[in-house]
């Protein structure tokens, strides 16, 4: 190994950026679909070898002996993002004509983007850099700031975090519930990173037994959350998720509108398979396809189908008055429906999606003719989350990619039953994008201790318990409906004691391995 690592390291030019290419985009088969979490072992262990080799001359400034690390990290990032999110483009295809000139902007100008972290990522690490396990600390607590920062500035990004890699089933995501997603990418780099030690000699012994000693302990208290820990009790309410699989291009189509409701319609009055009625039945994001408040012959056909004590929540889109003479704002909205075809409560999407739901800089691009994708004009957004209650339960509403920001999740979602995701990934195909955005969403229950409800137009639909677990669920392009037994909530106790706490606890211990393991490389050098 040691000669690999030499070899590695003394790579130079095109074959040095190839190989931090690649091992930017060998990491992506740790993420769904395919969930090979050694992947990123191999990723990782070549990024630390690269680094070890990027150095410039002694002479240069600050910035020129940083160049070599930030365009390593840079590269290595680049080819994990457009490995993982290739299948952007795929939404821009679906109105073609209007979109495919950003098809480039999408499959490589957001990696490009993104890749910046990476790069500012790799060249902190290379200011704490030494000759042992301190490099694999130093790291590992870069990329913990490194992503801690993609999932904030500019509205944030935080999709495909690397310690999602770490977490691919039900055992080995219960440590998320300790230390939340920003702990698990600096404490999962630090596991991922170690085998480089086999590399060198200095550090092998402590920085490989230390790895070996996190790894043991999320596999061992994902054992213990998942078959010691008690269960909640279910509660008596039982969902229904409808999935009816329409096309996006349908869905845009202005003649289709009435058969898409319809088929909704359909698929909320079939007749229970063997069990309870529903109580509560769960349609997809925007899956009303009109304005229902302009159409009141829609919330009769709703209460044609209802019980009386049944609820519907549906993803629609809301409308309210701006002001005279001012053009109506739009929301990206859930409403819960009783069964008088009565709307009993609405929550509306805080976090849009840029270009998507809305543009940044709009009067810029407005000019230029470009319009947002999934909304000419662009959505408004909630000021604040709420819980949509219905029939006396509160639900924790995520509007599609909502859930992939554990942060974000206001206090209020303790008091909610579950937390609701509803979800339109037909915009991307049978790609890596619905499957990536499923396990994201799984890992909020988990983080929360409460079971999550969703419901996606092409899948993944399921219902999750508070530990991950599916209990009930659709596959993609499976269209159709299931019912399930609501799963209870853990306590506040069990459910994230430490969360808040763990990250800037984790990154401190970091930053001191690393900061002594530098000091006294320093003073061997010296």
């Amino acid at each position: 190994m040691e000669r690999l690592a030499g070899k590695v390291m003394l790579l130079s030019g095109t074959r040095r950026a190839l190989t931090a290419f690649l091992a930017g985009l060998v990491g992506v088969l740790a993420l769904p679909p395919f969930g090979f979490l050694a992947a990123l072992f191999v990723s990782f262990t070549l990024l630390v070898w690269l680094l070890d080799g990027a150095s410039a001359a002694p002479e240069a400034g600050f910035l020129r002996r940083l160049a070599p690390a930030f365009r390593i990290g840079w590269t290595f990032g680049f080819g994990y993002f457009v490995g993982g999110l290739w299948w952007l483009g795929n939404a821009l295809l679906v109105e073609a004509d209007a979109f495919a000139w950003a098809l480039p902007l999408a499959v490589f100008g957001l990696p490009a983007f993104l890749a910046l972290y990476y790069g500012f990522a790799a060249a902190l690490a290379r200011l704490l850099w030494s000759d042992g396990m301190g490099r694999i600390a130093a790291l590992a607590f870069a990329f913990g700031v490194g992503e801690w920062l993609r999932s904030t500035l500019f509205t944030g990004f935080p999709w495909n975090a690397v310690g999602y890699g770490a977490m691919p089933v039900p055992l080995l995501m219960q440590s998320s519930g300790l230390v939340g997603l920003a702990g698990m990418n600096a404490l999962a780099v630090f596991v991922f990173a170690a085998p480089a030690l086999l590399g060198t000699r200095r550090g092998r012994v402590p920085g490989l037994g230390l790895a070996a000693l996190l790894f043991a302990a999320h596999v061992g208290y994902g054992y213990y959350a998942l078959n010691v820990v008690p269960t909640p009790e279910s509660a008596a309410t039982v969902v229904r998720l409808v999935q009816p699989v329409i096309d996006q291009a349908m869905k845009l189509d202005d003649s289709a509108r009435a058969d898409i409701f319809e088929r909704h319609l359909a698929l909320s009055a079939a007749a229970p398979e063997g069990g309870k009625r529903p109580d509560v039945i769960v349609w997809p994001e925007t899956s009303i396809p009109f304005i229902l408040t302009d159409n009141p012959d829609a919330l009769v056909r709703i209460a044609d189908v209802l019980e009386d004590d049944q609820v519907l929540i549906a993803g629609a889109v809301r409308t309210e008055s701006a002001g005279s003479g001012k053009a109506p704002r739009y929301y990206n909205s859930i409403y819960a429906i009783d069964g008088k075809g009565q709307i009993v409560a609405a929550a509306d999407k805080v976090h849009l999606v840029p270009f998507g739901e809305y543009m940044p800089f709009a009067d810029l691009f407005e000019s230029l003719g470009v319009d947002a994708v999934a909304m000419p004009g662009g959505f408004s957004a909630a000021r604040a989350p709420q819980l949509l209650t219905a029939s006396g339960k509160g639900f924790y509403p995520l509007v599609c990619y909502e859930a992939i920001f554990p942060e974000e999740m206001a206090s209020v979602a303790d008091d909610a039953v579950a937390l609701l995701n509803v979800t339109n990934d037909a915009w991307f195909g049978n790609t890596p994008g619905p499957y990536q955005h499923f396990l994201q969403a799984r890992l909020r229950a988990v983080e929360r201790g409460a079971p999550l409800i969703r419901a996606a137009n092409n899948g993944i639909s399921a219902v999750i318990d508070a530990k991950g677990r599916v209990v009930a669920g659709l596959s993609y392009d499976v269209p159709g409906f299931v019912d399930a037994t609501l799963p209870g909530k853990l306590t506040s106790g069990e459910a994230g004691k430490w969360r808040n706490w763990a990250f800037p606890v984790t990154l401190a211990l970091l930053l001191a391995m690393a900061g002594i393991s530098r000091a006294g490389f320093r003073n061997r050098v010296n």
